[in-house]
Order: C-alpha cells, then structure tokens, then sequence
C-alpha cells in the first residue's frame, strides 16, 4: 500500500521563478497531499548544479524511504545512473507529458528506468512497447475544477487569447486584426502582460470566444515569408532534434471550458476523445479557418451559447480528480 511519496518535478514554470509556480506543484504534489498522501518533494529548479541534484535526491530517498518516488522530468535533470541506483529500492513513476513530439529524443531514453510510466498521447503507447516498456498508463492534461457562476455573464472581452507570445503567436492575431479582429492578449510577451489565474478565470468566463493558438512550427507559407526570423527558425526546427513539429492536447483546451468559456481551438489529433467537436468546442486547421469561425460566433450568439453550456456540462469529465485508490 502506497502512503509515502516522493514528488520530483519543477518548482516554478519552466524552471523560472519569474513566471510563477508551476502547474505540476499544484496538479501533482499539492494534490497528493490534498487526498491524504503524506508527500516530500525534491525540485528540479532549487539545485545550482546538477551533481549536487544528483546527490540531494538519493539522501532524500534514503531518509525519507518513500513507497513511490513520482518524477515530472522537464529536460534532462535527473541521471540515469541515479535511476539505476534508486530502481534498485524503489517504485519509480514518470509522467511524460510531450510524447507527441520528443518520445524519440527523450521518453525513449528514460523510460526504460521506470517502474510505470504515464502518458498523455495514446499513439505513443505502441512506441513504449516496442522498446520494452510495457507498463503505460494513458492518462490526460486536464482543468482544476472550478464553480464559477455560468449564468447571466456580462461579458467584457469578444475575443481573448492566454498565453506566452511568439513569432508565430503574434503573426496569427496580426492576420486576424487584418480581417477586422481585435485579440484581446494575455501573457508574457504580450502589452496586457502576465496575469494571475484568478484574473485567468474572468477572462474565460467574460470571454464571448476564447481562443487557443497553437505554439507549435507553423508551416503556413506566409508565415514563413512573413519575417526572415520565421523562415530561420524553421530550418532550425529542421536540423534540430527534438522541435516541437506537432501540436498536442494541452491544459489549457480543458481549462476554458471548466471556467464556462466559449471556446475555439486548433485541431490535435485525440481531441474527438474528450470532446464532441462542433457541440462543446469548435476548432480550426489555419488562420483563415479561425477568422471565418470567429465571425460566424460573434454574430451567432444563440448558437454559440449552445455550445458553450454543452461543454460547462462536460466540466466535470474535464477536470482533474484523482483519489486514493491503491
């Protein structure tokens, strides 16, 4: 019976305590203790030097000899001779949350050191059993629930956005302010900046659309010939390993609608697994797509509130719920 965990995983965003505490501290290590687990942590980000991670995480095991050591590795920060040495005490879980675009270059590697191993892209789940790995459990991003009142809103924003901001990101909106629609942004990179996710929550909710803009490579060509930047950055991404070349379900599809938003993403494939597209959530295959989708919302309201409480209905499913099950 699993009562002790050990989490392993970022403290901050990306490791950068700028952009505020990560969504893994909340969704894993604060959850676990939330259900009763008793739960010590080991940060990726708190160590000056990767031996001395190294050395922190096995005299961290050692003393507090968990029964499961739960890790979120976000590059290559834990050794594989440190897993060598702890599978030989211990139970070692891995959550791998961008297979469906680095399996080759970074699941592949660890995988084979850990006990399970959980995914959130169901097409990798053959990739783990071709090299061994046999116990996968397919899992998914989701929303922390959320009891916003999703009636009578006065909406402020006809169009938001929340995100980081990049070349491609402030190309999409630019198109878009050219067909006659203003983005309202959010987010590092952005004029209104970074917010809290209590400010997230009401510019969902007060959002007639909320739209999601992919931040994987674009291959539109006028995008490519937009800024000599675009095209450099592509033949990067072509040369290097490991590019983020496919867009994937990520937190943030679910997180809108849980808050009783409207919203209007790109496709990924496996999104017709959680929702019933066109009925509780709309998407778009280009920039010219999302324009015409746009338009057609905004001046649809009936419909778009139809959809809008199909998918608050869906918000339980969307949410995250774990329970103390062994």
């Amino acid at each position: 019976m699993i009562k002790k965990i050990l989490f392993i995983g970022l403290k901050y965003s990306y490791g950068k305590k700028e952009l505020g505490e990560a969504l893994n501290k909340k969704a894993h290590s604060d959850m676990l203790k939330e259900i009763g687990y008793e739960v010590e942590n080991i940060w990726l980000d708190d160590y000056e030097t990767n031996e001395k991670l190294q050395e922190a995480i096995l005299n961290k095991a050692h003393d507090y000899n968990p029964d499961m050591i739960f890790f979120k590795i976000f590059k290559f920060e834990v050794q594989f001779e440190t897993l060598q040495t702890l599978k030989k005490e211990f139970f070692l879980v891995n959550w791998f949350g961008d297979d469906q675009w680095r399996f080759e270059t970074f699941t592949s590697k660890y995988a084979p050191y850990f006990d399970v191993c959980i995914t959130t892209d169901k097409f990798s789940i053959e990739k783990y059993k071709a090299i061994g790995q046999n116990n996968v459990i397919r899992s998914q991003h989701a929303s922390f629930e959320n009891f916003n009142d999703f009636e009578n809103i006065e909406y402020k924003y006809d169009v938001s956005f929340i995100g980081g901001a990049n070349l491609f990101r402030k190309w999409f909106v630019d198109e878009l302010k050219k067909k006659g629609i203003i983005v309202e942004c959010f987010g590092s990179g952005w004029l209104n900046g970074r917010i809290t996710y209590e400010q997230m929550n009401d510019i969902m909710l007060k959002s007639k659309i909320n739209l999601n803009i992919s931040n994987s490579i674009s291959y539109d060509i006028r995008y490519l010939l937009h800024h000599p930047k675009n095209i450099l950055s592509f033949f990067k991404s072509l040369i290097r390993s490991g590019s983020k070349n496919i867009s994937q379900t990520k937190a943030r599809i679910f997180e809108i609608p849980v808050r009783g938003g409207f919203e209007i993403t790109e496709y990924v494939p496996s999104l017709e697994d959680y929702f019933d597209i066109g009925k509780n959530i709309v998407c778009y295959s280009s920039v010219d797509e999302a324009a015409l989708l746009i338009k057609y919302y905004l001046n649809n309201d009936k419909e778009r509130e139809n959809i809008r409480t199909l998918s608050v209905e869906k918000k339980q499913e969307l949410s995250i719920h774990i329970s103390k099950e062994q």
